[in-house]
């Protein structure tokens, strides 16, 4: 979505409590953890800005680092990475970084982000991923004036733990606008993941995961025939979040366009496409749902980014509901329309009461990670 960059005035501001905090030895997440012993009533939670020192903005994706990451990188499990989608100019589809932050570390004040890669390829997406075997997986989207007009097909980038690139992948129909992606990961293996928004497809990638590289062993289209038009605020629309069952086999894609939740049956064993898959959500409460990831306990997650079915009176959205298809809960990120993007989860987390849920507010530029409850 088009939005603004956060006011310097502001960043300064954050920094100077962040100076204070540092100098007396107290980081955010510690001060957390110290009330928390004592039965806090605040719950564990850190915002810190996605803005980097070129000054881009608009996160789109989000990932974790996982337990067991590799060491001797720049990243490490419990990390929280955000793509962005905009340039400094806030231009769509021209972002390249992708920013690291540590949530029991200190926050980024806006235009402090840490950078862990810059990419070649614009228009970082909603596809990030991070397997723990040792590699990062970004897709792109990239256009040259922020519109459908001047939209690119892109690619898939496979990015080791020091921020290099091992390996640009491209598909003509496989990878025709990665906007979104979910690893099923096995540690030597994965099954990938990945939604077209080009052309309206999820293709699966399965992929062999050594110490040093990443091969793919075999390509699939699992699904088709989801919605893909042209929008003005976001510049395209079709299916974006992806969450796997493993238990099941089951794939649920969120189809922004179609204002629904879908779930692919075996996507773990398909050998081709057939159709959107089972309806499995589809009310008032969706509002053009975007990411889409599985919380601790069991029950969906997606993001409503206001492009479908938009209501002032419930801005940025996220919202749970049961795999069978029943509303939950709902809360937003933001107050104006068009912030929830990128979302991501962890179900395990590094620590016993560790953070385990990261949200985007692409209005602001930041990224909100907390620890959600596991049952």
């Amino acid at each position: 979505m088009l939005i603004q960059p956060v006011p310097r005035a502001r960043g300064n501001l954050r920094s100077a409590i962040a100076a204070i905090l540092l100098g007396a030895g107290v980081t955010l997440a510690g001060a957390m953890d110290n009330a928390q012993a004592h039965d806090a009533f605040i719950p564990k939670l850190v915002n810190s800005s996605t803005v980097p020192a070129n000054g881009e903005v608009n996160p789109y994706g989000v990932a974790f680092v996982p337990d067991d990451f590799p060491t001797g990188g720049t990243i490490h499990e419990g990390d929280v990475l955000a793509a962005n989608f905009n340039g400094s100019s806030n231009i769509q589809g021209t972002g390249t970084t992708i920013v690291r932050f540590d949530p029991i570390g200190a926050i980024a004040p806006p235009e402090m982000a840490e950078v862990f890669f810059t990419s070649t390829l614009p228009g970082l997406s909603t596809a990030l991923g991070v397997l723990r075997g040792g590699f990062v997986l970004v897709g792109n989207v990239p256009t040259t004036d922020g519109t459908a007009a001047t939209i690119g097909q892109g690619a898939l980038q496979v990015i080791d733990r020091n921020g290099k690139v091992v390996h640009t992948w491209t598909d003509p129909v496989l990878l025709d606008g990665p906007w979104d992606l979910t690893v099923d990961d096995h540690g030597t293996s994965a099954h990938l993941f990945v939604s077209n928004v080009l052309n309206g497809t999820v293709a699966r990638f399965d992929l062999a995961v050594g110490a040093h590289d990443l091969t793919v062993k075999k390509k699939t289209l699992v699904a088709d025939g989801y919605t893909h038009v042209p929008n003005a605020a976001a510049v395209v629309l079709g299916p974006t979040g992806l969450a796997f069952d493993a238990e099941t086999d089951t794939l649920y894609v969120a189809s922004t366009a179609d204002n629904a939740i879908y779930a692919v049956a075996h996507a773990s064993r398909l050998s081709k496409a057939g159709g959107r898959g089972e309806l499995v959500f589809s009310d008032s409460h969706l509002r053009g749902p975007l990411a889409l990831r599985f919380a601790p306990n069991g029950d969906l997650l997606t993001a409503n980014g206001d492009a479908v079915n938009g209501d002032p009176l419930h801005p940025s959205e996220m919202v749970e509901f049961t795999k069978s298809g029943h509303f939950v809960r709902e809360y937003n990120v933001d107050p104006s329309q068009g912030a929830a993007f990128g979302m991501d989860t962890i179900l395990q987390g590094r620590e016993p009461g560790g953070f385990n849920y990261a949200a985007i507010d692409d209005s602001t530029n930041s990224i909100a990670v907390y620890r959600l409850p596991r049952e």
